[in-house]
């Protein structure tokens, strides 16, 4: 009888380390994942601060472009060929930077909505793997109160409540559910 206490002890004992080593180890991928998702968050906003600097640019040009032209339908005739010209000219070049600048504003646009899936998907990781680090913390306390209580059935619910940090574990990186 007191070799099968000690055997069942020696079990609880080292079940109970190794899911204070896998807490160990999803604690750190949870660290790891909301740390990507606030870094995200920064550069996301950088984005889309960098993509409202081109607009406000961009629609600069677009209201001096405007201007100058109804500058130049304004002088009409009256205009000598070369400030005609000279209109038409900086009107060409506004275009252009318009132009740029929407090219522009539809990179800076992507790499936003890129990082924001990503942080999105970080954030997902980062949930689950607090969810499966709850399910180890449960485990861990039904089996410490097993080995105090010596009452079997703590143990095994808390090797069953493991199921819920390898399911939760798995949909962390594959994202399943």
């Amino acid at each position: 009888m007191a070799e099968q206490k000690e055997r069942w002890m020696s079990a609880l004992a080292l079940s109970t380390a190794v899911m204070a080593v896998l807490a160990a180890i999803t604690t750190l991928y949870v660290g790891k994942y909301s740390s990507r998702a606030v870094m995200m968050q920064g550069q996301e906003s950088n984005q889309w601060a960098y993509y409202q600097a081109k607009s406000i640019k961009g629609h600069t040009y677009e209201i001096q472009k405007e201007r100058l032209e109804l500058e130049l339908l304004a002088g009409g005739p009256a205009l000598n060929k070369a400030a005609a010209e000279r209109f038409r000219q900086t009107i060409a070049d506004y275009s252009g930077q318009i132009k740029r600048y929407e090219v522009e504003k539809k990179e800076i646009k992507a790499k936003a909505e890129n990082l924001s899936q990503s942080k999105e998907k970080a954030q997902s990781m980062a949930g689950n793997f607090g969810y499966s680090l709850i399910f180890l913390q449960i485990a861990i306390m039904l089996s410490s109160v097993a080995s105090l209580t010596k009452r079997h059935y703590l143990w095994y619910i808390g090797l069953v409540s493991c199921s819920g940090w390898l399911f939760f574990f798995l949909d962390a990186w594959y994202l399943f559910y």
